[in-house]
């Protein structure tokens, strides 16, 4: 506090509350304003601080970060500390995405090919758009991934070897109108899907 009202009719409370008023850090306030009579019979003290950092030479509440030659080591621990409140920050370092991704992380991941489905496109558009049920080969979790192209479910069959990656949609989720599907097929028996599909290559007998 940078006000104190202290009653005038007791000399030692005067000098009492005197002693307890706070003082800045430099050690060096101003009693501006001694002996100040209102008329309701207090005295008001007011110091004044003479740090240039101060708000317009007032006392006022300090930086609550270390300041100094020596205070990287604090300031660095303190950062750490409030980057967990960031949900992005707290999900990334917990691996908690990765947890639940069926690549586990990875860009790509290789799989069976169960079957064949047709997923009905969103409103307003109206269409099959084809996908393949996968099994992936390093944790057999199974996922829909979409044939990108005209003709592609022509070229893929049943316990092909595939590989698939992310779609592409925003922070690994569908994309377009395709709902609920988050991964597409790049490559048949280890070819690429997109030279099966313009008839440059031929797909290998698994």
């Amino acid at each position: 506090m940078s006000w104190a009202s202290i009653d005038l009719f007791g000399p030692r409370r005067y000098f009492q509350a005197a002693k307890q008023e706070p003082t800045h850090q430099n050690k060096k306030p101003l009693l501006l304003n001694q002996a100040i009579r209102s008329r309701f019979g207090f005295v008001l003290f007011k110091y004044k601080c003479w740090n240039s950092n101060c708000a317009r030479g007032y006392l006022r509440m300090g930086s609550k970060s270390p300041r100094g030659e020596f205070a990287a080591r604090k300031l660095e621990k303190k950062r750490g500390n409030f980057r967990w409140s960031d949900r992005y920050y707290n999900r990334r370092q917990l691996m908690l995405d990765e947890k639940v991704d069926p690549l586990q992380g990875a860009p790509q991941a290789r799989g069976i090919v169960l079957e064949k489905v047709g997923v009905e496109s969103k409103q307003p558009n109206s269409a099959i758009r084809k996908c393949v049920r996968t099994q992936l080969i390093k944790n057999g979790r199974v996922l829909s991934a979409f044939l990108p192209g005209d003709g592609a479910l022509n070229v893929v069959d049943e316990h092909d070897e595939v590989v698939v990656e992310g779609i592409g949609g925003t922070r690994g989720g569908a994309m377009g109108d395709i709902p609920g599907v988050r991964w597409k097929v790049v490559m048949v028996n280890g070819v690429s899907l997109n030279e099966l599909v313009y008839g440059r290559k031929q797909k290998p007998a698994r």
